[in-house]
Formats: structure tokens, sequence, C-alpha cells
């Protein structure tokens, strides 16, 4: 049942992102809480729980989107296999840990998501969307998991005051 809940929640996030997020912009850019779900997942439940949920979200999102179908999905897909490489090796309890972390894998997917776009011909000014994209994003994401992080860390524990009970890593 869990692979079945985190798609569910995958989903759930991707419509709040595409609709209720777009009154969330400041200067312009809003946070990425798919990309956000897909790190912590893979840095809570490891490298392949990560890379699941991160192909998974990433194919849904190419859905959605209308791009050129594929590219969420391996740079969702790195950046929660990345991010899941840290479970064991980093301290889990501490948000600023987590919002690091984030931080880090978003620069990552990010840039994947725009070499991938170059080796499609597709003129991307790599400086500016560094400078214009890619550094506040990571840092609006990084931002957001400062405030999330102490409950999904209990849910992902299996805290029962945080009714995730049945949801152990």
């Amino acid at each position: 049942m869990q692979p079945l809940f985190f798609l569910l929640l995958v989903l759930v996030t991707l419509i709040l992102q595409t609709t209720a997020l777009n009154y969330m912009v400041i200067y312009g850019f809003k946070p990425d809480l798919v990309l956000i779900l897909v790190i912590l997942n893979g840095f809570l439940r490891g490298t392949r729980e990560g890379a699941f949920l991160g192909f998974s979200a990433g194919i849904l999102q190419d859905l959605v989107s209308g791009g050129y179908f594929g590219l969420n999905a391996i740079t969702e897909m790195v950046a929660g296999y990345l991010a899941g490489l840290g479970k064991d090796r980093l301290y889990r309890d501490n948000r600023v840990i987590a919002a690091g972390l984030t931080w880090v894998c978003t620069m990552g997917a990010q840039l994947i998501f725009y070499i991938l776009l170059l080796s499609v011909d597709v003129p991307v000014p790599v400086v500016k969307a560094l400078a214009y994209v890619i550094l506040p994003t990571a840092f609006y994401n990084a931002l957001v998991v400062l405030v999330i992080y102490a409950y999904l860390y209990r849910f992902y524990r299996g805290d029962p005051s945080s009714n995730g009970e049945y949801f152990n890593p």
C-alpha cells in the first residue's frame, strides 16, 4: 500500500503545485513541491524508493506539462537517488541538514534538466538559467523544507501523533 499512497501523495502535490501555488509566487518563483517530496522521500527512505518515486513523479509531471516527455522523469529520478545517498550518511533529525540536501539536490536536478534540454537542441543560456532560475528555485525549496520537514519526518518515522503509524521507513 505504501507505493500507492506515495503516488497518490505525488498526484495531490502536483495538483496543488499547478493550481494553488500560483498564488505563492515570490519574485516570479514558486517552490517545486513535487521535487521537494521526491528529495525528502529519498532522504528518509533510501535510494531505491527515492529513485522510484522520482521517476513516477517525473512521468506524471511530463504527462501534465506537455513538454519533452522523459525530461522530468530523469531529473526527478536522479534527485531522488542522490537524496537517498544521504539516508545513512547524514543526520536525519535536523531540518537544516534536510534543507541543505534539498538545496544541493534541487541544484543537481535543475542542472541536469538544462543539460538535457541542451542535448535536444533547445538553446538555453546556462549562466542566465543558473542565476535566474536554478539558484532561486533551490533557495526557495530549501526554505520550504525548513518549514515542513519536522511534520514530514514524524510522518515517515511513524510517530503516532502524526497519524503515520503505518508508514515506518
